[in-house]
């Protein structure tokens, strides 16, 4: 293909960020002649590849869709009553044309630098308190991965808080209902095994509580449908010192009583069909709701309202010492990535629609169901839940199975799928999406069945007539959603408003570069986007039979393929749902392939101090001991200590936890003897593959050694990563260990030595993985290297240029750096008193997301620029730092005050700016417009500097009342 002619068709062009006459000037600066002998003097020629990759040649944009668009018509959208947790819904178009679909929404990071984040903190705490106001709960957090992956937090929550003066260190024995969701409880048997949890499966009211027993688990409405009063159940496992939790519908409990009113310690559950595409799976966001008194126990996010420095309020993520790189095997959960974006939908959604709104939807549903049993009864079928919300359960009295047999080909004849629960019983879900034409197909096909003349026409006034039908008891009374928010913005001018206010609140990748270091915020290109919501991808429900999702098959497969060749190895499960998900993965594929081959005393992971927080709560979730291999002044694994360790512990030796290039940026020379050293003494390597990005078509996991890896799907390939979720954590594996990748309870995926479900669904958060397999198809073989190279060389330029000004602290044997580099601020504190906090507070006054700041090295920023940023960015970047630099020695050599400068003083508002007083010695223009290019496109932070212990120690996790910001006192920060 003659590039120069293609140039315009090739995406290649669209996504690196330095342009031909760029390059040169970046390589000049860099002092290399050519971007291959910079690649040569960064990556080890032991580990190189010695072809390239075994890809497809790249697809323009336009051909790639019209490609896509045949590949959708694969997929059978038809009309699902499957239910189990999965429910067809209507995405407002305000909402999925400005947040699903707009990149200022999902080009955002996890907001850790809360000043720039409002917009969307206040969208998640609107989440938080919807899920709140529906459970009957104190406090919520701010999403989780799915249904299933909230119940197993939820289960390892209430074993670490259980009450041991009443129980005894013994009672290591959970209860299940039997009418939890299947894929639930397989989830559950994943993470109940090696944490020495033992599983109770059963009927709750035939369950005799025991000393064994710390906690149970309950559905509501059951999983078949059936609606239960649980208040007497709950009110003995109290008495005998229980924890209950509850997995709840949450649009239910609109009508229904809320598991808070009836003594649920912690609720749990899905909130997909609060306006969230089924997707095929995912991506959803899963709801964990408990009471105030476990609220430092509680799984992932949580966001808290607290003061800015004026005393205003603002938003931040509460607790923060709960993170996994404070705590490491310590940490409550691995959780890192959650669903941010989806769960922002969710609460949208609830805005949107308000109270009645919601609560009207609820009725629809529920009367429709009526009608339904109804017209089901009259053909003579027995429906045999006495109450139930949504769905009904049919017995087709037959045994052998023929009935259900036959149902089933009518059904798919009519473009209709049903759960078929056993032999003989048939589920039948309805959702928002119900119209009374559907119910007349259903009562056709039932009536097909037995071969009656039935009139089905469905009367409208008939469902009309039909009354909400509960026991009293179950019945709720109490109100919900009663903050102005949920009651303000019903219309679209409204609401669209809104979101647009929030939205500009928030600094995203529309705005300027994010520098985040180990997080890859490159570009999520639009056209890898577009297929995402087409109804082919967006409408399918996750277990509905593998021949009407032939479509996804497809992209399944290819992308399976693809990374397997990337990182050589030869099997893929795509099932975890993030990146921390596919470390638990890894590590259980691993722990079975031991405890296959008689070794399940191997047990020891080797983890060097500088890994990412989540892989030793990943091991410590895993059943494994964490050992720590510490690193040597050049930020290397110290290989002798690493053969001291490994052999210390040969015989009980599970796995090395590595990640290459390292987390402080470093091809490490001696990868391939420290993987050696690991074999020999009978481990598995383990690669965690958050620097991928930094490999792909230049050396792989296979060649330095690793045995299985995950991959951030929302890193290296270009899923967005939402605000903070979504994600997704695929794991690549050798061939001894393919027989152990994860299957699923409801989907047959494979082996009989799978290990159970890490994910809710088969494939995890499948409609996302679209986006990865666009990025590579429109890159291509060549591509997809390039974005290596160029990631790399963006990442030495930058280097290069700020290295005149502060200190780099860890490099290879060359001088230069991987994709990623650390500067070293410490210096700042002692001749300014500094800190490298005051200094991404700074870079938001000069339009900048702040790189990763202290870690994996306390009072360090690290720096990766991506391949997708061009020069002129970069010089942007490097200028605002720079810059930075003259205002810290201003600070130094007693020019600017120590206390009162322009760094303690950041972020400072246009609030602040236009305020008659200003208590400061420097001016408002060195403030604010520091350097010319901020007159001309300035983004202003929404509020100050804000104080996090105040949040911590006045925690609010819900929407407060606008009156009660009146009586916040004035936040004087701290001398």
């Amino acid at each position: 293909m003659n590039k120069e002619l293609d140039k315009n068709s090739l995406f290649v062009s669209r996504h690196l960020g330095p342009d031909k006459s760029e390059l040169e000037s970046m390589l000049e600066q860099i002092r290399v002649s050519s971007l291959d002998e910079l690649i040569d003097s960064i990556v080890p020629s032991s580990i190189r590849m010695k072809s390239s990759l075994n890809l497809p040649d790249p697809l323009s944009e336009f051909g790639l869709i019209n490609e896509l668009q045949d590949t959708a018509k694969l997929n059978k959208v038809y009309k699902s009553y499957i239910g189990m947790g999965y429910y067809d819904c209507v995405t407002p178009g305000v909402i999925q044309r400005n947040i699903l679909e707009n990149p200022g929404w999902y080009t955002q990071y996890t907001p850790y630098q809360a000043e720039i984040s409002q917009g969307r903190l206040e969208a998640l705490i609107n989440f938080q308190t919807m899920v709140s106001d529906l459970t009957g709960m104190e406090i919520a957090n701010a999403s989780l991965l799915d249904e299933g992956t909230a119940a197993a937090e939820a289960m390892t929550m209430l074993h670490r808080v259980k009450d041991t003066k009443i129980k005894g260190e013994a009672a290591n024995s959970f209860f299940v209902s039997k009418r939890c969701f299947p894929q639930t409880i397989d989830l559950l048997r994943t993470r109940a095994e090696p944490l020495g949890i033992s599983l109770v499966i059963g009927d709750h009211q035939e369950f005799d509580f025991d000393d064994e027993v710390f906690g149970a688990l309950l559905q509501y409405p059951g999983g078949e449908g059936e609606v239960d009063d649980y208040s007497c159940f709950i009110e003995s496992a109290h008495d005998s010192g229980i924890l209950v939790a509850v997995a709840a519908d949450l649009l239910s409990l609109t009508l229904l009583v809320p598991p808070g009113e009836f003594g649920a310690d912690i609720v749990v559950g899905s909130t997909q069909r609060f306006g969230v595409p089924l997707g095929y799976g995912g991506p959803h966001a899963a709801y964990f709701a408990t009471v105030e008194r476990f609220a430092r126990q509680v799984p992932g996010r949580i966001i808290g309202v607290s003061i800015d420095s004026k005393g205003d309020p603002a938003y931040r993520m509460a607790l923060q010492t709960r993170e996994q790189h404070i705590r490491r095997e310590k940490a409550t959960s691995n959780i890192c990535t959650a669903q941010a974006l989806l769960a922002i939908m969710a609460g949208m959604y609830a805005v949107y629609h308000g109270p009645w709104g919601l609560k009207a939807i609820a009725q629809r549903i529920h009367k429709k169901t009526r009608f339904l049993d109804s017209g089901l009864r009259k053909l003579g079928f027995n429906q045999i839940n006495d109450y139930y919300f949504d769905t009904l359960k049919i017995d087709l009295v037959d045994a052998s199975g023929e009935r259900i047999q036959n149902l089933k080909s009518i059904a798919e004849k009519e473009n209709a799928n049903f759960r078929y629960i056993d032999e003989r019983h048939v589920g039948i879900s309805l959702d928002e999406t119900t119209e009374l034409v559907d119910i007349e197909k259903i009562i056709k096909i039932f009536a097909e069945l037995d071969e009656k003349d039935y009139d089905t026409q469905v009367h409208a006034k008939e469902l009309n007539d039909m009354e909400v039908q509960f026991p009293k008891e179950l019945l709720r009374k109490s109100e919900f959603l009663t903050h102005q928010i949920y009651n303000k913005y019903h219309t679209e001018t409204k609401m669209v408003r809104y979101i647009k206010r929030l939205e500009n609140k928030d600094l995203s990748l529309t705005s300027s570069m994010i520098p985040l270091g180990s997080c890859t915020m490159k570009l999520n290109a639009t056209t890898e986007m577009v297929p995402v919501t087409w109804p082919e991808f967006s409408r399918l429900h996750p277990f509905v039979p593998k021949d009407q999702a032939k479509g996804y098959e497809r992209i399944f497969n290819e992308l399976e393929g693809y990374l397997s060749e990337i990182t050589g190895l030869q099997a893929v499960s795509l099932q975890p749902n993030s990146g921390a998900q596919g470390e638990y993965a890894g590590l259980m594929v691993i722990r079975a392939y031991h405890a296959d081959k008689g070794e399940a005393q191997r047990d020891v992971a080797l983890i060097p101090s500088s890994a990412h927080g989540t892989n030793p709560a990943s091991a410590a979730m895993a059943g494994m001991k964490v050992v720590v291999v510490k690193c040597d002044d050049r930020g290397n694994i110290d290989i002798e200590s690493l053969r001291e360790k490994a052999q210390q512990y040969k015989d009980t030796l599970s796995a090395l936890m590595v990640t290459y290039p390292s987390t402080h940026g470093v091809f490490e020379e001696g990868i391939k003897e420290i993987c050696s050293i690991i074999h020999e003494n009978g481990g598995q390597v383990y690669m965690d593959g958050a620097n991928m990005n930094a490999q792909v078509g230049l050396t792989s996991p296979s060649i330095i050694g690793a045995d299985v890896c995950h991959i951030n799907l929302h890193k290296t390939f270009s899923i967005p990563h939402g605000g903070g979720g979504p994600g997704m954590g695929p794991i690549c594996v050798a061939e001894h260990l393919a027989p152990y990748l994860p299957g699923h309870v409801v989907i047959d995926l494979g082996d009989e030595k799978s290990i159970s479900a890490v994910s809710a669904t088969p494939w995890g958060s499948s409609s996302i993985m679209l986006v990865s397999y666009i990025y590579i198809r429109l890159l291509g073989w060549e591509g997809v290297t390039d974005a290596t190279k160029y990631a790399i060389l963006n990442a030495n330029y930058l280097k290069t240029k700020l290295e005149k000004f502060y200190s780099v602290l860890y490099m290879g044997t060359s001088g230069r750096v991987a994709h990623e580099f650390i500067l070293d601020l410490r210096t700042f504190k002692k001749e300014a008193g500094i800190e490298v906090e005051d200094v991404a507070k700074r870079l938001m006054d000069y339009g900048f997301h702040a790189p990763t700041i202290s870690w994996p090295v306390a009072g360090t920023m690290m720096i990766e620029p991506t391949e997708s940023e061009a020069k002129d960015e970069l010089d942007r970047f490097c200028e605002a730092l720079n810059y930075i630099y003259k205002e810290m020695k201003e600070v130094a050599d007693g020019t600017a005050d120590w206390e009162d400068n322009v760094l303690k003083g950041a972020p400072h508002t246009a609030k602040e700016i236009a305020s008659d007083k200003w208590n400061h010695p420097y001016s408002r223009k060195k403030a604010v417009y520091p350097l010319p290019y901020l007159k001309e496109n300035k983004f202003w932070p929404p509020v100050g500097r804000i104080d996090n212990p105040y949040g911590d120690r006045n925690l609010v996790c819900s929407c407060p009342p606008v009156e009660s910001y009146e009586d916040l006192p004035l936040f004087i920060p701290a001398k």
